[in-house]
């Protein structure tokens, strides 16, 4: 299983390799990737003195590319969390060489190969943290405290009629509404002569197919659409068309379909690799907090409590 507890992008050796600044589109530059010509104009990244990882300074440069990975209210406050960030990379990438880490950079289902930065942390974690596995009993009681997460959603089998508008005009929707309240009163409970209706009438795509919505899941219609079938019995049409934004609907519900909680063995598996996710997030967090206490950090104030919030 491959895990990154943060984001390798920017640092390389024991100084940092400065990505490939990404050209602006021809919208931002004025041309076809040209530099703009108020390029000049623009105020340098923001710089708040040097930083140093053991030694080794993280360059401003690296740090002004990884501002755009950590959105914040000002410019300070993403100088802060990207400096952060790359501390915790090189530190990663210290103790990979430290331990005289080989990296094999692997690479993605689309063929694209990871870095050999990334390679290292990525072997680095594989190789120095090691959570315990979900047994059994754990996944259990998950399941347990949460068995409405493995609840299947309520279906319904249900039909429609649309009679759409003529125009905006409030006279158009009255019309469209009279035609509506008309076909729901003559049709009673009748399938097939909904679906006749349907074919006739309605101006939704689905009258090809007597007005059939299939099973739709709660949520899936419009609200208004949603509410009068959920009121509506099995095998019978409402005798009162309902407005959307689409027009009049003629609604008929065939069936409702009640959700099912999924049975434990059903799930387990996928309780398991959840919580063994979670067990690695924390494990390798923790296994950072370790090699930031005992770092020589200059430049930012790298909090080791506080290490999960800075990838």
């Amino acid at each position: 299983m491959t895990h990154t507890i943060l984001d390798t992008r920017t640092q390389s050796g024991p100084r940092p390799v400065h990505p490939t600044p990404v050209m602006p589109g021809a919208c931002v530059s004025g041309g076809c990737g040209g530099a703009s010509p108020d390029a000049r104009l623009r105020p340098a990244p923001p710089s708040f003195g040097a930083v140093r990882v053991n030694g080794v300074e993280i360059e401003p440069e690296a740090i002004a590319q990884e501002m755009q990975h950590h959105p914040a209210p000002d410019g300070e406050t993403a100088w802060k969390e990207a400096a952060r960030a790359l501390v915790l990379r090189e530190l990663l990438l210290q103790e990979a060489r430290r331990l005289g880490i080989e990296p094999e950079p692997e690479a993605d289902p689309a063929g694209r190969s990871e870095t050999v930065e990334d390679a290292l942390v990525r072997t680095l974690l594989e190789r120095e943290v090691k959570p315990a596995h979900a047994g059994e009993e754990e996944c259990r009681r998950y399941y347990e405290a949460r068995i409405e997460r493995f609840r299947t959603p309520d279906l319904f089998e249900a039909s429609h009629i649309l009679i759409e508008p003529d125009g905006n005009d409030e006279a158009a929707w009255t019309t469209a509404h009279a035609t509506a309240s008309a076909i729901a009163a003559q049709l009673g409970d009748d399938a097939e002569a909904f679906a006749a209706a349907a074919r006739e009438f309605s101006k939704c795509p689905t009258a090809h197919q007597g007005g059939s919505l299939g099973q739709v899941r709660r949520g899936e219609l419009a609200p208004p659409v949603q509410e009068a079938l959920e009121r509506l019995a099995e095998g019978t049409t409402g005798r009162e068309s309902v407005r959307s934004r689409f027009g009049w609907h003629v609604l008929r519900l065939q069936r409702r379909i009640e959700g099912q909680t999924l049975p434990f063995e059903i799930v387990k598996g996928k309780i398991a690799d959840m919580l063994d996710a979670r067990a690695w997030t924390m494990a390798s967090t923790r296994y950072a907090a370790e090699l930031a206490r005992a770092a020589d950090v200059e430049g930012v104030l790298l909090d080791p409590d506080a290490i999960g919030a800075y990838g």
